[in-house]
Parts: C-alpha cells; sequence; structure tokens
C-alpha cells in the first residue's frame, strides 16, 4: 500500500512539474510571438475594450473584419488592406481576442456582441456607411452589423462564410478550451504545442485545392493565434457558431443593404453550396461569386474581383428598400 501510494505522489509530482514546465514553456513562446509580430496599428478602447486596428488610405470607408484562428494581418497577406487602400478609407480590425485585442470575460462575445462593439468603434473613428467585409466566422458578425447596426452599414461582402446552422464536429473538440479551469489548464499546457503543430495541416486545408502561399509564413502571425488568450477566443467562435446561425437565419431576409457573397465549390472547412448557394436564395439584394479553384481562402485565389465589387458597392447610390416584418 505505502508503494503504491508513493508511485501515486510521484506520479502526481511528475506530470505536476511537466504541466508547469509547458506553462512557462507557452508563455514564453506567447512572448516571443509578441515580439516577432508586434502591433503595427492604433488601440481604441471601446466598452472597457481594447481594440487594435489599422487604418490607411481615403475614400468611402470599407471594413476588414478577419475569421477565426486569425487577424487582421489575414488582410494585409491576402493583399485586400494594400489594395483597397489605393482607393478608399480601409481600416481593418482584430476582433476581440485575436491579434492583439483583448477579450474580456464579461460576455459570450457572440457575433451580437462583436457588431454591437464594432458598432461604437465606427462612431468613435467617425465610420459611417461602409462596405463590411467579413471572411469565414466574421461573416456572421458583418450580418450581425448590418441587422442590428443598419445606418453603420452601407453594404457586405461576405467570403466564405457559414449561414445555417449544421452539426459540426470542430465545435465539439474544442468546446473544453472555451471552459472555465480545464480550458485555463488546457491552453496554458498541452494546446499551444498540440495546435501548432497542426498548424501547417490547417493551412493546406484553409488554401486547398491552391498550394499556401509562400510569403504566408512572414507575413500572416500564425504564431498569435495559439497565444493562450486567443486560443480561448477561437475556442468561443467555434462554440457560439452555430447557435449564432441559428439565430440569425430568421432574419436574413431583413439585410437592406446589398450583399455580394463569395465561395469557391472546394471549400473543405465550409459545405458552399449549402451555406452561400442557400443565403443568396434568401436575401433579396445580392449575388452571388464562385470564385474558380478555390477553397476557403477566397479572398487569395481572387483578390482583385474582390476589390472590384467592394467598389461597386462603395459607389452605389443608397436605395432604402422597405422591410414588411411578419
Amino acid at each position: 500500500m505505502t508503494d503504491r501510494r508513493s508511485t501515486l505522489l510521484k506520479t502526481l509530482g511528475l506530470t505536476a512539474l511537466t504541466l508547469g514546465g509547458l506553462a512557462v514553456a507557452n508563455t514564453l513562446a506567447a512572448r516571443a510571438a509578441e515580439r516577432r509580430y508586434p502591433p503595427e496599428g492604433r488601440f481604441l478602447t471601446v466598452d472597457g475594450v481594447r481594440l487594435h486596428y489599422m487604418e490607411a488610405g481615403e475614400g468611402p470607408p470599407v471594413v476588414l473584419l478577419h475569421g477565426n484562428v486569425s487577424a487582421l494581418g489575414d488582410s494585409l497577406a491576402s493583399g485586400l488592406f494594400q489594395r483597397l487602400a489605393r482607393t478608399h478609407r480601409v481600416i481593418a480590425f482584430d476582433r476581440p481576442g485575436m491579434g492583439h485585442s483583448d477579450r474580456p470575460r464579461d460576455r459570450a462575445w457572440t457575433p451580437e456582441d462583436q457588431a454591437d462593439l464594432l458598432a461604437q468603434a465606427f462612431g468613435l473613428l467617425g465610420i459611417e456607411k461602409a462596405v463590411v467585409v467579413g471572411h469565414s466566422y466574421a461573416t456572421l458578425v458583418a450580418l450581425a452589423l448590418a441587422l442590428d447596426h443598419p445606418r453603420t452599414v452601407k453594404g457586405l461582402v461576405l467570403m466564405a462564410g457559414y449561414y445555417f446552422p449544421t452539426k459540426r464536429v470542430d465545435a465539439v473538440l474544442v468546446a473544453p478550451l472555451a471552459t472555465p479551469v480545464l480550458g485555463d489548464l488546457l491552453r496554458h499546457t498541452l494546446s499551444p504545442p498540440v495546435s501548432m503543430a497542426m498548424m501547417p495541416g490547417l493551412l493546406k486545408t484553409l488554401f486547398s485545392p491552391r498550394p499556401v502561399p509562400d510569403h504566408l509564413t512572414e507575413s500572416f502571425p500564425a504564431a498569435l493565434t495559439v497565444r493562450p488568450g486567443q486560443m480561448r477566443a477561437n475556442a468561443q467562435d467555434g462554440v457560439t457558431m452555430a447557435p449564432a446561425a441559428e439565430r440569425l437565419q430568421h432574419r436574413y431576409a431583413e439585410v437592406t443593404v446589398p450583399v455580394a457573397i463569395f465561395a469557391g465549390h472546394h471549400d473543405r472547412v465550409v459545405e458552399q453550396e449549402e451555406q452561400s448557394g442557400r443565403l443568396h436564395h434568401v436575401l433579396p439584394d445580392s449575388t452571388l461569386h464562385w470564385v474558380p479553384d478555390s477553397g476557403h481562402m477566397v479572398h487569395y485565389a481572387d483578390p482583385e474581383l474582390v476589390v472590384r465589387r467592394i467598389g461597386e458597392l462603395s459607389a452605389l447610390e443608397a436605395t432604402p428598400r422597405i422591410v414588411a416584418h411578419r
């Protein structure tokens, strides 16, 4: 009995030391990532939340919102930010908890919560009637902006989005990371190195059938996405996505602004025929653009097409549409 107890204590002690070592190593790795990818933009405090954003150019406003497990560096790596800055005032945000933005624990951070925060940020930055561009998870945030804060939005560009609820295995897998205590333990110990090891495979899936761009390693801050804090945000977005789609789908017909939908037939993350094709039929003022030979990262496959459509939406004269509420 004494030997068993001694073995158990040794095992527990070794486990504690291992987890403690991993926590220290992950903290150091997170700090190294932040030094390698320091904030390049400005900060704005909105409702107690410190938001990081980049701004450039002059002209009609365009707001870029990135997807999950990402940051505003995605718009730089794809070239969208630079192209738009030639003719527009373009603002790219790190969504709450992503990149260099904070995500306090005082709310669920649903797409509607994020839209409410961004609407306040728009007011502080003097952004009015913007074309809002959302990729992947952020398409729900963009739709929530158009529905709940219609005066802030002139048009929507939705890329590789998820709009209608489905059963998603990935949401089940990341759910533990979003829970208190257990999630904190996992995010500070085992999850960062595992996620970093899985990153090359994830990127291949996202960009398939096209290759991962050669410049992505240097221009996109992948190391920032596996810090413990951002992993909490990633997990929360993964868990809230399907319930948000369930809530919002009943309101899509109330969207009063023109919408450009971009999708790839080879998307291995979201079934786009089921999602984007269906949304196009629901939204009365929408266009659907299938990007040839592309998967989830449609804005890398044909950024010029996306920029051209953004320009067309920003140039449109406002024509109010009356929505009949049932």
